[in-house]
Order: C-alpha cells, then sequence, then structure tokens
C-alpha cells in the first residue's frame, strides 16, 4: 500500500492517522479534555474573585489611598518650587532687617547685666553722731557727699532700717568674691562701723562681718553672715590689656540709690590718688570718667565682657562737694587679689 506523503507545512495533525480515533482517552478523560494542568488556573482565578467579593471595601480604600499617594507626589514633584540657596546678600539683608527692627541691648547695659547678681549694697551702722561732730559744708548744713546726711534715697529701701538704736554711718557698694559670701569693698565704706549689712540682688539683707583691711590699698573684705540661694561671684578680669579708651561701666549705688549704672571709657592707667587729708597714696589705679560720686566707693568697673578689672576707690574733685566732675579711680583686681590674698587669673 503507498503510504501518504506528509509536508512540514501539512495542516493535518500528526498522529491523525486511521486508528487515531479509535486511541482511548488519556487518563479516562472524554476526548477534547484539556486535563489538571487547564483546570488548575481557573481554579485560582475563581478563588481571587472570591477574595475579591470579600474584600471589596477594603480594597476600595486602598486603592483610593493610593490614588491619593500618587496625586500628592505629583504635585509635590511638579507645583512646589525648587529650593533656593542662600547668598551672602540674602544674608546680610536678613541681619539689616533684624538690627533696624530688633534693637539689640547697648553693650553697656550686656555687661552691667551680667554683674549685676554679685553687686550689693553695703551699709555702716554705729551710735548716733552728735551734731557737731557730723561733717558741714560751708553754709553750715550737713555736706550733701556725706552718706548718712545724703537727701536721695532709693524709695524701694527706705523702709528697711539699721540696728536698733543705731544710726548709717556710710552707704557703699562692693561685689562678691566668692560665692560663699565673700566680699570685697573699700576700707572707708566700713571703717568706724560697729556693725555692717549687705543687701544683695533678691532683695535679701543679711549682717556682715570685716574679715581684713587694707589700708594701703582702700580694701576691706567682709563676709555675709547668710547669703541667698546660688549666689553667684563676679567674674575677675585683668588690667593689663586694658588701654585708654576702652568702654567700661561703673555700678553701685551712690548716695544710696541703685542698683545704678553709669558708663565711660579708661582715661589712664597707672595713676596715684593722694586722699583728702593726705594721710595715704594710692598707686596703680585706673582712671575712668564714669560718673561715681559717694556711694559709689567699692563697686566693680566693668568692661564691655563683663569682667571686673577694678574697684571703684575714689574721685578727684578739688572742691569741697565731694561730687564727680569727670574723673575716678579704681583700685585693679590685680592689686586688690594680691591684698586679700585670692589671685584672681
Amino acid at each position: 500500500m503507498r503510504r501518504q506523503v506528509l509536508y512540514s507545512g501539512s495542516r493535518r495533525a500528526l498522529g491523525a492517522g486511521p486508528g487515531a480515533a479509535r486511541r482511548p482517552a488519556a487518563d479516562g478523560l472524554p476526548p477534547g479534555s484539556a486535563g489538571p494542568a487547564a483546570a488548575t488556573p481557573r481554579r485560582r482565578f475563581g478563588r481571587i474573585r472570591a477574595f475579591a467579593a470579600r474584600r471589596a471595601g477594603l480594597l476600595r480604600f486602598l486603592g483610593g489611598a493610593a490614588c491619593a499617594a500618587v496625586i500628592g507626589a505629583a504635585y509635590l514633584w511638579w507645583w512646589q518650587p525648587p529650593p533656593q540657596s542662600l547668598t551672602q546678600e540674602d544674608i546680610d539683608a536678613a541681619v539689616l532687617h533684624t538690627l533696624t527692627t530688633k534693637p539689640l541691648p547697648s553693650r553697656a547695659a550686656k555687661a552691667a547685666e551680667m554683674v549685676r547678681p554679685s553687686l550689693v549694697r553695703v551699709r555702716g551702722f554705729g551710735d548716733p553722731l552728735p551734731s557737731k561732730d557730723k561733717p558741714k559744708s560751708r553754709g553750715g548744713k550737713p555736706k550733701p557727699d556725706a552718706p548718712g546726711d545724703a537727701q536721695a534715697r532709693d524709695k524701694s529701701d527706705s523702709s528697711k532700717g539699721g540696728p536698733k538704736g543705731m544710726e548709717e554711718l556710710s552707704v557703699g557698694s562692693g561685689v562678691v568674691i566668692v560665692d560663699d559670701g565673700v566680699i570685697l569693698t573699700n576700707l572707708h565704706v566700713v571703717a568706724g562701723a560697729q556693725r555692717v549689712t549687705v543687701t544683695f540682688h533678691d532683695g535679701s539683707e543679711s549682717e556682715a562681718n570685716v574679715i581684713s583691711i587694707h589700708p594701703e590699698n582702700d580694701l576691706a573684705v567682709i563676709k555675709a553672715r547668710a547669703i541667698p540661694d546660688d549666689l553667684p561671684a563676679a567674674t575677675l578680669g585683668s588690667a593689663d590689656q586694658l588701654q585708654p579708651g576702652d568702654e567700661v561701666v561703673a555700678v553701685g549705688f551712690p548716695f544710696g540709690i541703685g542698683p545704678s549704672v553709669s558708663a565711660g571709657v579708661i582715661s589712664g592707667l597707672n595713676r596715684e590718688f593722694r586722699s583728702p587729708k593726705g594721710d595715704r597714696v594710692l598707686t596703680q589705679l585706673i582712671q575712668f570718667d564714669a560718673a561715681a560720686n559717694p556711694g559709689s566707693s567699692g563697686g566693680p568697673l566693668v568692661t564691655m565682657q563683663g569682667d571686673v578689672v577694678g574697684i571703684v576707690t575714689a574721685i578727684l574733685n578739688p572742691t569741697e562737694a565731694g561730687t564727680f566732675i569727670g574723673i575716678g579711680f579704681a583700685v585693679t583686681i590685680a592689686v586688690a587679689g594680691r591684698a586679700v590674698g585670692i589671685h584672681p587669673f
């Protein structure tokens, strides 16, 4: 029998010979069935549809969230302006705007504020002096520079009197140099006083004991019996770097009024001053022109950095008025430190 010729392009399925129709179906499946491999994807698709039907609300929520995230990202990418780099001109303009719209405190104000917590008012008390022994002016009335007779007083402290039966003989200033209550002041502020009191920056008052005196420098060291919590000591500085023209402030209680602040400059260095009675010459003094008056004695002379470089000691006035005419003197902290046995540097 002649065989039928088969070509590669024939549409006839291979193996579709006369006996193919009689071949039994594989695995007992009817002819034309796709078998288990075709049934598996259909079952999986059915499970997915069932899950989607049960979780329709959750899927809608997740889809909405994804859409919102895509829209937000597109907005940020397309519509937000790109960050701008700051130039030096921008920085200078911002600084100038701040300086013109928000005035900063002056250098003198900042310097005074740094030393203010360490400033104290010092008062000396004793038995009342007879009227004939009180210092007189040329007109026969008490001199205005006599501390106990000064008419201008700080009203906020007028209610605080001294020890009973005693009179205020002197009023001056002082500065805390050790945080346990050790205070540096002038000798002439506490000289002759039977009792000494100090008033701190918070208004609290305490009696003080005189620890040591140094007449050659007109200095005295006193210590308060009770101190406020967290009492700070002043920052002591060196006068070696000072030059005439450097700015300074004098802080104290002139005529008992204070704390008062006056600003000026260093007028000279290494000056000498002879006391009015001529019995003592002070040397190595700082000359300054910040206003000082009776009651300023013992107060700190402060640089613009807040460092105490001197203790206000004397004023020069050729008249008997005893008030400031432009020249004041301060003992340097270096001299004061050596005198009281404390090296400040």
